[in-house]
């Protein structure tokens, strides 16, 4: 994964964009917004975002912007696939 330190004010991703990259709240809060519904949530570290795009191969689905000095991890596709994509899946097998 990578380390980005995203200044409060700046979109990390915006809706309808292509979806490229998987992220994860490090340090900071994010607002997520959509142009139809307006302000949806607020994202701590911990949460993540972006894994609607990548799993369903969609455009961005929402905006998420920085609200305050902030840090995330990201991942692109090829990583999200092979490490991540498993733990979305609705038909897991279990245990």
């Amino acid at each position: 994964m990578e380390r980005e330190e995203v200044p409060p004010g700046r979109a990390v991703v915006r809706e309808g964009d292509d979806a490229k990259r998987f992220y994860v709240v490090v340090s900071g809060l994010f607002a997520v917004s959509q142009e139809d519904l307006g302000p949806r949530r607020v994202l701590r570290p911990g949460d993540y975002f972006g894994e609607v795009g990548l799993a369903m191969q969609v455009p961005r689905t929402a905006s998420v912007r920085a609200l305050t000095p902030a840090v995330v991890a990201s991942c692109d596709q090829a990583a999200f696939d092979e490490l991540l994509r498993p733990l979305f899946a609705e038909d897991q097998p279990s245990e």
